[in-house]
């Protein structure tokens, strides 16, 4: 009853505007891609985005609006996804705010549940919203999926890897895609798209999350690991098996990347892309590596963003860099639809930046962002305890709080099953994330750094070390965080400052963390 007469609230605040009027929105979210693109790189040039190719997602940026500075709420894939649905920061998710144990209670409003009681018609293909109960829930789930060609480019490079012809192989998993995405577009099959009403879609692979094959990069896309050499970031060792690991990631980038070729293809086949808000992005950063997925730094909370809307956007191929978080999209798609965006939404629709004629800074009080993170997959030796960080990110500087100094960022060396104080080998840590430190995935680079950690301690606790409660960087004069200013008394002042405003947003938006009975540190949150 309680969902029913929340539909009909939803009804009754749409707006008058018919349904040929109301965008249909398209949103093609990549499991665990990070920043990088080739536009990127255009912008920034001199390190790991001079190798990337994204022809398709630049194209987007080029004919919208590209992003510069969006980040996603946390670095870890459930918890994201509940703050990206429900607009707001991930503490205020309940039970969506963790990974392993996540549930969707239908108490926070999703933006897709109310478009469909709009009158949108709604679905999604691949991924949404998992692990967790219902899976997908956000989004209608299996009642809403259109998987019936298949779920094989989620295993891209496992599949065209093992096939006699991989080109071939390749070309099939694209057609995988364009049948998925006409199944829901167009299901008579008569190049007309199914009925009048506005639509939502979610274009969710994930492809781009561990395992891929090693060497797929090279083979299938053609990606020199060399080319990578004097552009890996310091804190991770720069040797041909982590080159080679940044080679395959970007292989699986380009796999999604023609994947919204394949997109743009058929909306502008079907005659509607004029008036649909295609967004393409991500759901946080690297897996495998350090600083990347489950960490606060760039790498695990910076995500491209391309936004195309042929009818809404006046003045196209703007770069903005005003501080946006995914959260944003929420209310974006809700304002564009004429929807009534609801109090517990705490991000801000982008909707006055994509209208604007504007480049660069558009909204000078979009001057920041804040992340965290709770509980991903690692255990704990003391009853499944998170390892809390909450973060705030300006144009010069990022503040970090690690709330437990005394654990583990990565969780510890002993796995699932692991004997007390045996470190796993080298094959174990590439190929099994719960061998040790499972906050960081399983993969080639992650067993160098262990397995090297006696003749390369440096990386090993970029990687694994514990961590001061405050870290401070400057990253006008430091841009990959090398070192903390926390400490240093002539940066004593900024540091108090910018605490000061990241507890005053965890106290406005009533973030567990910061009161007295903290739920995250017990169950069923430990379970």
């Amino acid at each position: 009853m309680r969902r029913v007469t929340a539909c009909l609230m939803v009804l009754m605040m749409t707006s008058a505007a018919t349904a040929a009027e109301r965008p249909n929105v398209v949103f093609a979210f990549a499991d665990d891609w990070g920043f990088h693109s080739s536009a990127y790189g255009k912008l920034d040039p001199g390190g790991v985005n001079d190798v990337a190719t994204t022809p398709h997602f630049d194209s987007v940026a080029e004919q919208g609006v590209l992003f510069t500075h969006a980040y996603v709420s946390a670095p870890s894939c459930t918890p994201c996804r509940s703050s990206l649905m429900s607009g707001q920061h991930f503490w205020r998710c309940g039970r969506g705010a963790i990974l392993q144990g996540a549930i969707w209670d239908f108490s926070s409003p999703s933006y897709p549940l109310m478009l469909e009681a709009s009158g949108y018609r709604i679905g999604h293909t691949y991924k949404v919203w998992s692990p967790g109960t219902p899976a997908d829930a956000p989004h209608g789930g299996a009642a809403r999926a259109f998987n019936s060609a298949g779920r094989r480019f989620n295993g891209f490079s496992q599949n065209a890897m093992k096939a006699t012809d991989p080109n071939e192989a390749k070309q099939k998993l694209f057609d995988e895609v364009r049948q998925n995405l006409l199944s829901f577009l167009d299901r008579n099959q008569d190049d007309q798209v199914d009925g009048d009403q506005p639509f939502c879609y979610f274009f969710g692979p994930t492809n781009c999350h561990r395992k891929w094959i090693a060497g797929s990069g090279k083979q299938l896309w053609g990606i020199d690991p060399d080319a990578f050499t004097g552009k890996i970031p310091p804190y991770l060792p720069d040797v041909p098996i982590v080159r080679e690991d940044f080679a395959d990631y970007f292989g699986e980038i380009l796999a999604f990347d023609s994947a919204v070729g394949v997109l743009t293809e058929e909306l502008d086949r079907l005659g509607v892309a004029d008036n649909t808000i295609l967004v393409i992005s991500g759901d946080h950063g690297f897996p495998g590596v350090s600083r990347g997925k489950c960490n606060l730094y760039d790498l695990g909370t910076r995500v491209p963003l391309a936004i195309r809307w042929p009818d809404g956007i006046e003045v196209e191929n703007r770069v903005i860099n005003d501080f946006v978080s995914l959260p944003d999209l929420a209310p974006t798609f809700l304002d564009a639809a004429g929807v009534a965006i609801p109090g517990s939404m705490t991000a801000r629709s982008l909707i006055p930046l994509l209208k604007s004629k504007q480049s660069g800074t558009v909204d000078p009080s979009r001057d920041a962002v804040f992340t965290g993170r709770e509980r991903h997959v690692a255990k704990a030796r003391t009853g499944n305890k998170p390892y809390p960080q909450r973060a705030i990110r300006t144009d010069r500087y990022l503040l970090i709080i690690n709330f437990e100094p005394d654990r583990w960022p990565m969780g510890t060396a002993t796995g699932y099953g692991q004997p007390e104080g045996e470190l796993p080998d080298f094959a174990k840590l590439r190929e099994n994330t719960f061998a040790g430190f499972g906050d960081m995935d399983a993969s080639p680079t992650k067993a160098w750094i262990v397995t090297h950690r006696e003749d390369q301690p440096g990386m090993f606790e970029f990687a694994m070390g514990r961590r001061p409660r405050f870290e401070l960087f400057d990253l006008q004069n430091d841009p990959h965080c090398m070192n903390n200013l926390a400490d240093h008394p002539e940066h004593r002042a900024t540091r108090d400052q910018l605490d000061e405003r990241l507890m005053e947003e965890l106290r406005r938006t009533g973030d567990p963390r910061v009161r007295d009975e903290v739920v995250f540190e017990s169950s069923p949150f430990t379970d």
